[in-house]
């Protein structure tokens, strides 16, 4: 089991779980989002929002809920205290974008790209996400629950009080990202493909220390032999 960045025990802080209560909220009657808009209290429902630009937009209390998001241009947009639902698509652009209490809930995305991005007190359940880009993003209390990760890139990120309940993380890349009390212990899968020295910093249970342990000793350069 790895120790925590602190070098003090075993011990690791859990994260603050994202918990957003929406006010009621009026239903999106727009055209395309704009660039730099702002949306405070609406409901996107059912929208086909594919290849939208909406660069530097701000979503306040509002929801997305079964929205497509193919190649939607949301490039260092701001989402606060928002929930979204199922929603779904490829290649969607968050690049420094900043999500504050936000719950992603059964979402089905490929190719997101959140490098840069700064998320704190998010919490990600469910669904599948493929080839998520978070690298040199900042992750401070954000919760991943159920959900599948597959090569999730973590490179050259900051996380901190960031926990892995029931999920699977398959493939990721962690190469030099830096951790602080990140708990992988609750993850029912854990392959890390690059990065492995990264993941001091983290807590893992004595069978996923079993399960890296071929990475671990290729990162040595120590063959096993029979």
């Amino acid at each position: 089991m790895a120790r925590n960045g602190r070098g003090g025990g075993q011990s690791v802080k859990a994260a603050r779980r994202a918990e957003v209560v929406l006010p009621e909220l009026a239903g999106w009657e727009g055209g395309a989002l704009e660039p730099d808009g702002d949306y405070d209290g609406l409901e996107f429902a059912d929208l086909d929002l594919a290849g939208q630009e909406a660069v530097g937009a701000r979503f306040m209390d509002c929801a997305l809920r079964r929205c497509g998001l193919d190649g939607a241009g949301l490039v260092k947009a701001r989402v606060l205290d928002s929930v979204l639902e199922e929603v779904r698509g490829v290649g969607v652009d968050l690049a420094g974008a900043s999500l504050r209490d936000v719950e992603l809930v059964d979402a089905r995305l490929g190719g997101v790209q959140m490098h840069g991005a700064v998320l704190e007190r998010v919490l990600v359940r469910g669904g599948k996400i493929d080839y998520l880009n978070l690298r040199q993003a900042r992750l401070r209390d954000v919760v991943f629950e159920g959900c599948v990760l597959v090569e999730p890139d973590f490179g050259g990120a900051v996380l901190e009080r960031v926990e892995f309940r029931d999920c699977v993380l398959r493939g990721a890349d962690v190469t030099g990202a830096r951790l602080v009390d990140v708990d992988l212990r609750g993850a029912v899968e854990l392959g890390v493909a690059r990065g492995v020295e990264s993941l001091a910093g983290a807590v893992i249970s004595p069978s996923q220390l079993f399960d890296l342990a071929p990475v671990l000793a290729a990162q040595l350069g120590v063959r096993v032999v029979g």
